[in-house]
């Protein structure tokens, strides 16, 4: 579903990532691990319109994506979660996740959704008229994935999710990601905590200083963990 190839992005001087392959296929859950400043938000804006490469292609769902603008990368089915959470703050819960639904264009169906985030994240309900900025860090992030969901999209891309949280929420967004496998929808994590990553991805790829060092199962991962210990 999503194709890069010799991916590039420089901020002037500065080379954030160096000729990156990476491959999602569809329905699957990919991981991208890698410490701070590796690349990993860089290769994110780069997939959401935000930054324009230097060098290579993105493509997805068969099609190139160069020039797109970035409501029309939404439009074709692409969804990120970003680093920050991208919420606002001074609105409810519940509108964030109207506002989330809005490509819809279908009140039912965006209805139905903010059910589905409830189920997902039985504590948005009970919270479902309070200021987003007022949640805690945790239960923003949760607000963060669940708008993220709202449009049906084909790509969901998270940024950073476990990024400042706790132990205890980290396993409570594990979980709920664990709980889209098998639903069709296909997923890229971009993450520093290899632990969570490997948990919930299919394959993962460990990026340092903008460059693929390594690219596995999950599962192999975990059984040599000293891969992940000398890589990230």
């Amino acid at each position: 579903m999503l194709e890069i190839a010799n991916l590039v992005v420089r901020y002037g001087p500065f080379l954030a990532v160096d000729r990156l392959s990476v491959s999602v296929g569809e329905g699957e859950i990919v991981g991208v691990v890698g410490p701070n400043g590796a690349g990993k938000s860089s290769v994110v804006k780069a997939i959401g319109g935000l930054v324009k490469p230097r060098e290579g292609q993105i493509v997805f769902g068969g099609a190139s994506l160069a020039g797109l603008a970035v409501h029309e990368r939404v439009r074709a089915g692409i969804s990120i979660v970003p680093e920050g959470r991208g919420l606002f703050p001074a609105m409810s819960v519940e509108e964030n996740l109207m506002m989330g639904g809005d490509p819809l264009d279908d009140r039912a169906r965006t209805a139905a959704n903010i059910e589905r985030s409830f189920a997902m994240f039985p504590i948005l309900k009970e919270r479902r008229w309070q200021a987003a900025g007022t949640l805690s860090g945790g239960q923003q992030q949760m607000l963060a994935i669940s708008v993220g969901l709202m449009p049906d999209p084909k790509l969901l891309i998270l940024d950073e999710p476990s990024l400042g949280l706790a132990p205890i929420v980290i396993g409570e967004i594990g979980r709920a990601l664990r709980g889209l496998r098998g639903s069709g929808l296909t997923v890229a994590i971009f993450e520093q905590n290899a632990k969570l990553t490997c948990s919930v991805a299919d394959r993962i790829y460990i990026l340092a200083s903008g460059v693929v060092r390594h690219h596995d199962a999950a599962a192999a991962l975990i059984a040599n963990p000293d891969i992940l210990d000398h890589l990230v």
